[in-house]
């Protein structure tokens, strides 16, 4: 296994940029149906006075007509540079967009978020207040159809994330991570780019390094976006499963986790397969626990569908709180396993799934 502890270092980005410049950069592979209602809407963004903006994509080597579309728009509008990626992963990708951006301020958008027409002024006028050294918007799920409007509702309830306060779309203030990003062009000749080694959860490493570093990651309500979330339970489990796979790497690395909550769900797969494990002496245990979990799933769907105001919703829920939870704990207990027996990383965890 690739030791993620030797964080690629991120090409010179030490000169200052450009003054009242901003670059946005979005990693993508395969968004033929989504790039340009993305492109739309990035190039649409209204800039504070004085301001001019760039936009880099990085396309990872798509196969459905995406970069295609990305040189033709690029054609016609001289504000959109389209990069290769042959890495094909989303920290590739970032770090490609770093290495030609000639912003000032830099700024992340994805390809499947939507995004107020003031966004990147907002994320601006954040950085000027607070002096942070990354700010972004609270993360807001929009869903579509049945499963998807449900995955959102488990996604921005407290009951089913731990409180996070990146999902909380009043919150502004220091946060352990925040959706998306933006950064001064300082912060990341400090701090470097993303980890090359990690599929997932570059995002959190990311701003975990700027607090090691004596950084602040900032939160602002006024930054606001939506984004499209998995549309099925199992495509969240998949999504989840990646997601926690990945975490064990990032905890190697820095010998610490982002946070305590995200370690929550390994736990709980942990002490139903010691409850297994050591049956009969603890079967009524392992009832007892699975027992518990029920109850706990029932009474958060109910607060997420009231938050949501879709009662409709809360027979959907169980199925998504538990694939949230257990495909991240089961992917968080295969990950420290790969590490432990040195594997290289299954296709599963490595694929990206969009």
């Amino acid at each position: 296994m690739t030791d993620t502890r030797a964080t690629p270092p991120l090409p010179p980005l030490a000169a200052p940029g450009q003054a009242g410049l901003v670059s946005i950069i979005a990693p993508c592979r395969n968004e033929r149906a989504h790039i340009d209602a993305f492109c739309d809407c990035a190039l649409a963004q209204r800039l504070p006075d004085g301001w001019q903006m760039e936009l880099l994509v990085a396309d990872g080597a798509s196969d459905d007509g995406t970069h295609a579309r990305l040189v033709e728009r690029a054609a016609a509008d001289a504000r959109l540079r389209v990069l290769d990626n042959p890495g094909r992963i989303v920290s590739t990708g970032l770090n490609a967009c770093l290495t030609r951006a000639r912003g000032q301020v830099i700024v992340r958008m994805d390809i499947h978020t939507q995004f107020a027409p003031d966004y990147v002024a907002e994320c601006i006028a954040a950085l000027e207040r607070s002096g942070a050294d990354n700010v972004g918007g609270p993360w807001v799920a929009r869903g579509q159809g049945a499963w998807g409007r449900a995955i959102a509702a488990a996604f921005q309830s407290r009951w089913v994330v731990g409180g996070a306060r990146s999902r909380d779309v009043d919150f502004e203030g220091e946060v352990d991570t925040v959706y998306l990003g933006c950064w001064p062009r300082a912060t990341l000749a400090r701090v470097g780019g993303f980890d090359e080694t990690l599929v997932r959860n570059q995002d959190d490493e990311h701003n975990l390094r700027i607090r090691l570093a004596g950084g602040r990651v900032w939160q602002s309500a006024r930054i606001r976006s939506g984004y499209q979330p998995r549309g099925s339970p199992r495509q969240l489990f998949g999504q989840q499963l990646q997601y926690g796979y990945w975490r064990p790497f990032v905890l190697r690395k820095h010998r610490q986790a982002g946070s305590v909550r995200q370690l929550v769900p390994m736990v709980f797969i942990a002490a139903c397969a010691v409850c297994v494990v050591l049956a009969p002496a603890f079967h009524l245990g392992l009832v007892a626990l699975l027992g518990l979990y029920a109850a706990y799933l029932l009474t958060a769907s109910v607060l997420a569908a009231r938050q949501a105001r879709e009662l409709g919703l809360a027979w959907r829920l169980p199925l998504v709180i538990a694939a949230y939870h257990l495909g991240y704990g089961l992917g968080g207990w295969r990950g420290l396993w790969d590490i432990w027996r040195g594997r290289v990383a299954p296709a599963a965890v490595t694929r990206l799934t969009r």
